[in-house]
């Protein structure tokens, strides 16, 4: 369906980075965008830049996204809040599992049961949830992140299946690694940080995941892409790693040697 078939939106996690672009994305296209997210100030800005209407709204604060849905009906949903911990799940806090669990996947799956029956209803709607590749690959260090954001893939996988025979569309969105403000949301504001993640890199813009979620929104009614991988080109994923029994017996002597 081109953007003309389409009247509204509800973006997630809308106060920066990806959320914001994609905001600014459909705003361009003439889409009545509701912004979520919990900074209020931020989406203030965002709404006197681009004429979208903000909610400072929690995504696990369920009673108030069943007054907004309640309210408005939705013909895109992009589901893009999300949080990390980053730490192997040998270390991981209760704490940490619980807030990635509630915010990652569970708000996703209450949103999506709130907007997607809408949709099915008047036969149009699309939807975006924004995962990523760590729900399709592994790699160290955090176990908790790539379970729910796996769980996000198969459940963009079944919604296809549920509102099948209708003409409502589910894109899975799995950026790489994307030049924005997340790593110091998750390893805090030191310089070091930017320099570890970004700086240096030829790295995506949020911008260009906007993009590619609005070719994805322009399609023919008749096209419906489905998973999108969206990587830095310099970046692959996956990998094999093999030991030796005594190699491991060495790094775990050397870590008791170290004060």
């Amino acid at each position: 369906m081109p953007f003309s078939d389409y009247k509204t939106a509800l973006v997630t996690g809308a106060s920066s980075g990806i959320g914001a672009a994609v905001v600014e994305r459909l705003r361009r296209e003439n889409i009545e965008v509701h912004a979520i997210a919990r900074s209020a100030d931020a989406l203030n800005d965002l709404a006197k830049r681009t004429g979208c209407i903000s909610h400072a709204i929690d995504v696990t604060d369920r009673s108030a996204l069943t007054e907004l849905t309640n309210k408005v009906q939705f013909d895109i949903l992009v589901n893009n809040a999300g949080v990390d911990r980053p730490k192997k799940f040998l270390q991981a806090d209760a704490e940490d599992i619980d807030l990635l669990v509630d915010v990652n996947l569970r708000a996703v799956l209450h949103i999506c049961r709130l907007v997607v029956p809408g949709m099915v209803e008047r036969d149009r709607g699309h939807v975006i949830n924004i995962s990523s590749i760590a729900g399709n690959y592994n790699f160290g260090g955090n176990s908790t992140y790539h379970a729910v954001k796996a769980g996000v893939a198969m459940l963009s996988n079944q919604l296809r299946i549920d509102a099948f025979g209708k003409r409502v569309r589910v894109t899975e969105v799995c950026p790489g690694r994307v030049a924005t403000d997340i790593f110091n949301h998750v390893h805090g504001n030191d310089p070091s940080i930017r320099e570890r993640f970004i700086d240096g890199f030829e790295l995506p813009k949020a911008e260009d995941i906007a993009d590619a979620i609005a070719f994805a929104i322009a399609a023919p009614v008749a096209v419906n892409i489905g998973h999108m991988e969206i990587t830095p080109t310099l970046q692959v994923m996956g990998g094999l790693q093999t030991t030796k029994p005594q190699d491991v017996l060495a790094a775990e002597a050397l870590k008791e040697r170290k004060p």
